[in-house]
């Protein structure tokens, strides 16, 4: 058996919730997946919040409760909270357009796709959020936070305040622009991320170096961000900054 098969089978034996767990922990995570996402849906429908603001503070509120599960309860506690918002996002896509979990997460200027970039952002965060644990460990807390606030803030900035646009890779019936105004709050953002975790994580220090690595490593997350085709950067901006700061600091 090839290495990274037998630590990714590792990985998911040791980390399986047991059965205690997953009797208080499902019905919680459920219930939290499910009012996170409705509260983002109430935002779009019922305050008129555009859609790249009510699907990104799903997005935040989503990850920062990784972060929080990971630290409190561990990695078997955030992979059956990863399941059961699964199953909102999937119960989201079955219930279709018009319904509020549906429209918290489905751009209007994604059509005729909308369906479609849910699914590819589920499932670069899927892969994303099991990569990161399989190959870097620990260090998996620098994903979450630099996706879940960086990648966060990035689409909500470029709303409203982009104005120098570029095209990113997408289907080719979808236009998908990023603007460089949101590229720097995604930069400015995932420097405050990786210093977050770096001062929350037991294994990380402060050093003199740090200073000079934690911006770089910040605007590499930006520039990943910035070329990720569109739907896919919950996968990069997981895997790019937990490498690099797994491998320099």
């Amino acid at each position: 058996m090839d290495p990274i098969t037998e630590k990714t089978l590792s990985f998911f034996i040791s980390n399986s919730p047991s059965w205690d767990v997953i009797l208080v922990g499902a019905p919680l995570g459920i219930l939290w997946s499910y009012l996170c996402l409705r509260f983002a849906g109430y935002l779009k429908l019922g305050k008129g919040w555009r859609t790249g603001y009510t699907r990104k503070v799903f997005h935040f509120l989503i990850f920062t409760s990784v972060v929080i599960i990971q630290f409190l309860w561990g990695t078997p506690a955030v992979c059956l909270f990863g399941g059961m918002c699964s199953l909102v996002i999937f119960f989201a896509i079955w219930k279709g357009e018009g319904n509020i979990l549906y429209e918290a997460m489905a751009r209007e200027k994604d059509e005729p796709h909308r369906t479609y970039y849910i699914i590819v952002p589920y499932v670069a965060t899927l892969i994303g959020g099991l990569a990161v644990n399989i190959l870097f460990g620990e260090m998996a807390v620098v994903g979450y936070l630099v996706t879940g606030v960086g990648d966060a803030v990035g689409e909500p900035v470029g709303v409203r305040f982009g104005k120098h646009a570029y095209r990113v890779p997408s289907l080719a019936s979808v236009k998908s622009v990023r603007s460089w105004e949101g590229s720097l709050a995604v930069f400015a953002m995932s420097v405050a991320a990786i210093a977050a975790a770096i001062a929350i994580l037991p294994g990380l220090n402060f050093t003199g170096s740090s200073f000079v690595l934690i911006p770089l490593i910040g605007l590499a997350s930006a520039g990943v961000e910035a070329v990720s085709p569109h739907g896919w950067d919950n996968a990069t901006m997981q895997i790019i900054p937990s490498f690099l700061v797994w491998l320099v600091l």
